[in-house]
């Protein structure tokens, strides 16, 4: 009598092998790695799942005191609390996908070597669970934002908000993207993994985080606009704010990036897949 394989495993033949088809029948995994992730996270922390709400409001306080009162940048003659949660809410779902997910191979090692899976479903699952502390925060600034509507300032909400599922699916395929290329490189090169926190944090001056598009020069802000991740924040705090500028062509820009980046992160995956047990 012939058996039957529930399972078969094979070599990889194609540089672009995604097997999308084989990470979906692994969704419950998924879903256990995001309460993973989610649990262990805030595992002995005092405040737990609280950090969601307090990290960026700390973060704003700090920005509207020392950039807004103190160095008395521009935003767009909107409240400066506002102004300044409306780059960290998506820029933080950026930095936290990227940052996470470039600890991909040197975190899951130890199960990487005992079993098989789809490796794809740790960076896939990375990415939902910070979507979860994302909708936290967002949902934060949306009631902010409807108080200060609420107290007559100068704030609006426009149709461009209904973009804003895709402003996050980009900056959840832009961050693990990068992420991806970063945790390839540091099965081999660990040292480049020292220089993450120092890049993300560099990369947030030269995104429009604190900084208001329309005061800077007409060459600065195209040279910022190039950055893929400002033409995203610049729309999304004026699809809800209602002040700024609508980069859409340099957001057209930004998408090409961003799939060039997922398939050479993708294309390092693959190829790192094979060999990272030797080195990591």
């Amino acid at each position: 009598m012939a058996k039957k394989w529930t399972a078969i495993i094979e070599p990889k033949h194609r540089l672009i092998d995604l097997k999308l088809k084989e990470v979906w029948q692994y969704r419950d995994l998924v879903w256990l790695f995001v309460k993973r992730d989610f649990t262990t996270r805030y595992k002995q922390t005092v405040l737990g799942p609280l950090w969601f709400i307090i990290q960026p409001l700390l973060l704003t306080v700090a920005q509207t005191f020392i950039f807004g009162n103190i160095a008395g940048l521009s935003t767009d003659g909107l409240p400066q609390f506002l102004f300044y949660m409306a780059g960290n809410v998506p820029w933080l779902y950026f930095s936290t996908c990227l940052t996470s997910t470039s600890n991909t191979f040197t975190t899951n090692a130890k199960i990487f070597g005992k079993i098989y899976f789809p490796r794809l479903t740790t960076p896939i699952s990375t990415a939902i669970s910070s979507l979860i502390n994302f909708i936290i925060q967002f949902a934060m600034f949306v009631i902010f934002t409807i108080i200060y509507m609420i107290m007559g300032d100068n704030v609006h909400i426009t149709w461009l908000a209904l973009l804003t599922p895709l402003f996050v699916l980009e900056l959840a395929a832009l961050g693990m993207g990068f992420g991806i290329i970063i945790s390839s490189l540091t099965t081999k090169y660990r040292d480049l993994q020292v220089l993450v926190s120092f890049g993300v944090l560099v990369w947030m001056y030269l995104s429009p985080v604190i900084i208001s598009g329309s005061s800077l020069s007409p060459t600065v802000y195209n040279l910022m606009m190039l950055n893929p991740v400002s033409p995203v924040i610049e729309l999304m705090r004026y699809a809800w704010l209602g002040s700024g500028t609508t980069p859409f062509g340099f957001w057209g820009i930004s998408w090409i990036v961003t799939f060039v980046v997922l398939l050479i992160g993708v294309i390092l995956f693959n190829k790192v897949e094979k060999t990272f047990m030797d080195t990591v």
